[in-house]
């Protein structure tokens, strides 16, 4: 009965996302964090024992089912915004915010935590309660007096403002849109005009309806060929929330100041850490061992990525002059340059291949592989979901439960852009009952939704991100780790997170792999092999400046985060940059820093790099495959068990090294990343 009048405090099984409502938030928050706060005086109580399973046994459990519920309203922020749930959100925002900064804080839990003798764990537990009390010094547990007040009131506001940054972002998104007329839209894929006009449609207006949304944007910046429609559409999202955008609504949604604030607000608080900088705050729970040795690391990177980049501008320019009569080729023609020169050099388009990529081939490939190389079964299962749209799925392995997966494909307004996955619960031998929690994971992309009746139809870019979100879900639900904080990706470093979904991009360009999931969205054809060998053949087409371009956001965000004074324009910062490793210059307006949320409302801040170092693992890792890989051009099962051992399955339960080194036996070495590139 409980769980019909108040669906976030049922904790009997997967969350009643069907039944949340705005109004269930502040009810169901107050109630679990009195619980978990009463939990806490507990354990700190002086005849409390210092004991890791006791402490477990009651802190823990009361503030993971805060942690579940939360993360359910989080999720529903996310995916479905209302000004409802918003409100809701952004009012109990505060008061859980105070708790976990309170609790990371908490003097006497420090102490409980010291006083464990750590002969008394196991190798999971050792490994859980040293990050524990690493993670206590990082959260001001050691400060006092008017300090520890600070950096309280520092960690409520920095939640409000990176919220504040997100809705700015999704809000500037949604509320842009262009009703334009079949001749401006000359060039664009028949399937995106089909959605383009239904949507128009929908609203009881003429034309064709273009929004700043990936399955709109991208296919106009790649095939229109107005110059002036990408122009319009590209400084629409260029300045997306700053001060360059146009609009009645633009000054509100500026994001200048949050991004001077947030700057503020983390270098205050590393100060008052004793550390010089958050770049050095950031890399304590990582890999890399110093913000030096990433800037180094990206600036090598630069230097041997700059000349295949220079070498892709000018491809470009010539093809423009020549075959196109672009002289002066603007920041807005770049893509469609692109796509035309990769056309006549390969002789295939995105838009031929995405014929064969229809959505429920492709997630049978994607479970067929999984399914084979992992050892594991994929089956659909039900549960509560938020939209009609969303999918459940159920791994298991041996006819046991191994995990659970929500998958929620498609873009729609009141859902924030990119791929994501994150937990809905993790794998857990839970201490008050002595039962083995399964973990469970969102997967959310934003594709296109399918038209005229057809199923929906992936770019192949389209097929590696949900491969890449997919690796993600899997180190979250293969992990065979009991402990909860160092279970599947809990406890990962950082730039060690994205080895695991990385390293499943590379079987999108498997034809042995990939020819398993196509089939043409008319005649049911699977991809022709001779396609395929244009793809590979392009495979590297301008990795150069796709280098180049990452090497930009992951310097720009470590210097932002380093050598920056907040007081400054961290605009000069981005310019610089551009300056010593960009190729291709945007126009003075374009303000990407605005909705970069990844670094600004997400937990990239200092930590962009993460994606490139990682790069280097999954290279490294997914070179094991082809070194044993079958005569007949399928992985090694062999490889994938080892794979999934040392890897996936080990989760946080020691150092990403350790893990690799376990599977490879040595250390990472970069000559992989490069050979995959195409700039060995």
């Amino acid at each position: 009965m409980r769980g019909m009048t108040q669906p976030l405090l049922d904790f009997s099984d997967l969350p009643l996302f069907d039944r949340i409502r705005p109004e269930h938030v502040g009810p169901a928050v107050d109630e679990l964090l009195a619980e978990s706060s009463a939990a806490l005086e507990k354990v700190t109580a002086a005849d409390f024992p210092a004991d890791w399973t006791a402490i477990a046994r009651e802190l823990d459990v009361a503030t993971e089912r805060l942690g579940r519920a939360w993360g359910a309203v989080s999720h529903l922020n996310s995916v479905a915004d209302s000004p409802e749930l918003r409100a809701a959100y952004n009012a109990a925002l505060p008061r859980v915010t105070e708790f976990w900064t309170r609790l990371g804080a908490d003097e006497r839990l420090y102490a409980k935590y010291k006083a464990i003798d750590p002969a008394t764990l196991t190798a999971e537990q050792r490994q859980a309660h040293r990050n524990a009390v690493r993670n206590f010094v990082l959260s001001g547990a050691e400060l006092q007096g008017d300090d520890r007040e600070r950096f309280a009131a520092i960690q409520e506001r920095m939640a409000e403002v990176s919220q504040k940054f997100s809705e700015n972002v999704l809000d500037a998104t949604d509320g842009w849109a262009y009703y334009a007329s079949a001749e401006e839209l000359d060039g664009v894929p028949a399937d995106v005009q089909a959605a383009a006009r239904a949507a128009a449609n929908a609203e009881g207006r003429e034309g064709f309806k273009l929004t700043l949304k990936m399955p709109s944007y991208l296919p106009v910046m790649q095939f229109a060929t107005s110059s002036e429609l990408r122009r319009k559409l590209y400084k629409a999202y260029a300045t997306r929330a700053s001060d360059q955008a146009e609009g009645e609504k633009a000054v509100a949604l500026d994001n200048t100041a949050l991004v001077r604030e947030i700057l503020a607000l983390r270098q205050e608080e590393a100060r008052l850490l004793g550390y010089r900088n958050f770049g050095e705050v950031s890399v304590v729970a990582k890999m890399a061992d110093s913000p030096d040795q990433v800037i180094d690391f990206l600036r090598d990177l630069a230097r041997r990525a700059k000349p295949y980049a220079g070498r892709d501008l000018t491809d470009l320019r010539e093809f423009a002059q020549s075959e196109l009569g672009l002289a002066d080729p603007q920041p807005w023609d770049w893509s469609y340059i692109s796509e035309k020169l990769k056309e006549a050099r390969y002789a295939f388009s995105e838009q031929e291949v995405k014929q064969y990529f229809t959505a429920p081939k492709v997630l049978a490939g994607l479970f067929k592989i999984v399914e084979t190389l992992f050892e594991v079964a994929i089956r659909r299962d039900s549960a509560p979901v938020w939209n009609p749209g969303v999918e459940f799925y159920r791994i298991e392995r041996n006819a046991q439960l191994v995990g659970q997966f929500y998958l929620d494909p498609a873009a729609r307004a009141g859902k924030r852009g990119g791929a994501w996955m994150d937990d809905v619960r993790t794998r857990w031998l839970r201490p008050d009952d002595g039962r083995l929690q399964t973990p469970v994971a969102h997967l959310v992309c934003n594709f296109a939704d399918g038209v005229d009746g057809k199923p929906p139809l992936l770019t192949h870019d389209d097929v590696i991100t949900l491969f890449h979100e997919f690796g993600h879900g899997l180190h979250h639900m293969l992990t065979q780790v009991d402990e909860r904080d160092v279970s599947g990706i809990s406890g990962v470093e950082w730039d060690a997170v994205e080895l695991p979904s990385q390293f499943m991009e590379n079987f999108c360009w498997e034809w042995d792999v990939l020819r398993h999931m196509t089939a043409h969205v008319d005649t049911g054809e699977a991809l022709p092999r001779a396609l395929f060998d244009k793809m590979l053949a392009a495979k590297n087409f301008q990795s150069g400046l796709g280098t180049v371009r990452q090497i930009e956001f992951a310097l720009t965000d470590m210097l932002l985060h380093t050598s920056h004074d907040p007081a400054g324009d961290f605009m000069d910062v981005l310019r610089q940059v551009r300056a010593e490793v960009a190729v291709i210059q945007p126009p003075e307006w374009s303000r990407t820093l605005h909705s970069f949320s990844h670094i600004f409302a997400g937990g990239y801040a200092a930590g962009y790099y993460s994606y490139k170092w990682a790069e280097v693992l999954s290279a490294d890792a997914y070179a094991a495959f082809e070194e044993t890989m079958q005569d007949d051009g399928t992985p090694s099962v062999e490889t994938g068990r080892q794979y999934r051992q040392a890897i996936l399955e080990a989760g946080g339960s020691r150092p990403a090294m350790e893990s690799f080194k376990a599977f490879r036996g040595r250390e990472p070495e970069l000559d992989a990343l490069l050979r995959h590139q195409g700039m060995a």
